[in-house]
């Protein structure tokens, strides 16, 4: 080989070896860049360990009417956040409806009163010194479109992205970005996809913001461990626990329709206390469900093997995670079995490393009643919850 070829090639393996190096420095960058930004969410979501749920204020106001400033500023006022923050919870969850807000011809259109009233109430919070969780929690029917029509998922995003641009000058380590609640898509792949598409809209509207995602349907557990991660590291993962469903929502009449026929199924289950509410059923399917109940070992041991599959799916991934909603509907139910339900959940997700926000505040799983217009706190779910 003339010397001139071995120029050559010493040239070419010196820029070969200097390629890989610059290449490998710039992959280290991005890797730390990435590294950096998940030490972020789990940083921020150390906020995010005790919470509560504010519903029927921005949400959940089934007539459409009632969607006014009045109604804001009259259902949970300042002195309702004092409370909270004087019980011990360190941030609020704020489900906030988007449906009165969104246009399909102009969603990136926001309408300025409506999004005066949450900025309103989103400082309220943060001024008592919470975190707040800004949770979009459509109706059914939104959801039901955003499962099957590409165009209005777009529509969607384009939505998100005003909306997160909106609060991108906000507290970032105080306000997270939730986006969406329980997203009731049977299909969990379709889902993947279009959580995608949102992350990355709210990403371009906020990017130094947290975000906080979820599994497919009712954002179970075991659709959290269905779930793989977003390709971006500022991001805590939550599912919601209502487990055992039969004894959470005895008496509720929605969802299962036996369900509104229940009255004092016991916790933890037994197969004595379950047959004799099996009785007030009139379907034998649906009885047999009860006795099933009854005969599931339902306990605290249960619900702490619930939780590890939960913890041991984030700590395989990575990520942070939290449970932001569990509850027992509390009309039907024995307070001192519903107090320890809370009890074990509570003390299996603080176990598990795991934040988490009761549902709900004042309504009716709430931590609170409200007689002549001034919150009551439940003493027994406070001590369950492990509060002042």
């Amino acid at each position: 080989m003339s010397r001139v070829k071995m120029g050559r090639v010493k040239l070419q393996v010196a820029f070969i070896l200097l390629s890989g190096l610059l290449a490998g420095s710039a992959a280290a960058q991005t890797g730390g860049a990435a590294s950096a930004k998940a030490s972020l969410a789990f940083a921020r979501a150390e906020k995010l360990r005790r919470g509560i749920n504010a519903s029927e204020w921005f949400a959940q106001v089934y007539d459409k009417r009632g969607y006014t400033p009045e109604h804001f500023q009259a259902w949970t006022t300042a002195e309702d956040i004092a409370l909270i923050k004087s019980m011990g919870f360190d941030h609020v969850r704020l489900s906030v409806n988007p449906q009165p807000m969104f246009t399909a011809r102009e969603p990136n259109k926001i309408p300025t009163e409506y999004l005066g009233s949450l900025d309103a109430a989103v400082k309220m919070i943060l001024d008592h010194g919470l975190a707040v969780v800004i949770d979009l929690h459509p109706e059914s029917d939104f959801k039901a479109r955003l499962a099957k029509d590409d165009e209005f998922v777009e529509q969607f995003a384009d939505f998100w992205r005003a909306l997160a641009e909106h609060y991108s000058t906000w507290d970032a380590d105080r306000v997270f970005l939730e986006i969406l609640n329980e997203p009731e898509f049977t299909d969990r792949y379709r889902w993947l996809g279009v959580q995608v598409k949102l992350a990355a809209a709210i990403r371009e509207g906020a990017p130094a913001h947290t975000i906080i995602a979820a599994g497919a349907r009712w954002s179970d557990d075991d659709d959290l461990v269905f779930q793989e991660p977003l390709h971006d590291p500022n991001v805590i993962y939550n599912f919601h626990f209502y487990e055992p469903h039969i004894f959470t929502h005895q008496g509720a009449t929605w969802s299962a329709y036996y369900w509104h026929f229940l009255r004092g199924l016991r916790y933890p289950s037994s197969p004595d206390s379950a047959e004799r509410v099996a009785a007030l059923v009139p379907d034998e399917v649906d009885r047999l469900q009860v006795i099933r109940y009854g005969r599931d070992h339902w306990d605290a041991a249960r619900i702490e093997s619930e939780m590890k599959q939960a913890a041991e799916w984030a700590r395989r991934r990575g990520v942070p995670l939290v449970c932001n909603e569990f509850g027992v509907y509390r009309e039907y139910s024995n307070p001192e079995d519903w107090a320890a339900w809370l009890h074990d959940v509570r003390t299996a997700l603080d176990r598990n490393g795991i934040g988490w926000a009761m549902w709900d505040y004042s309504g009716s799983f709430g931590v609170v009643t409200k007689k002549d217009g001034k919150a009551v706190a439940d003493e027994g779910v406070l001590r369950a919850l492990g509060m002042k």
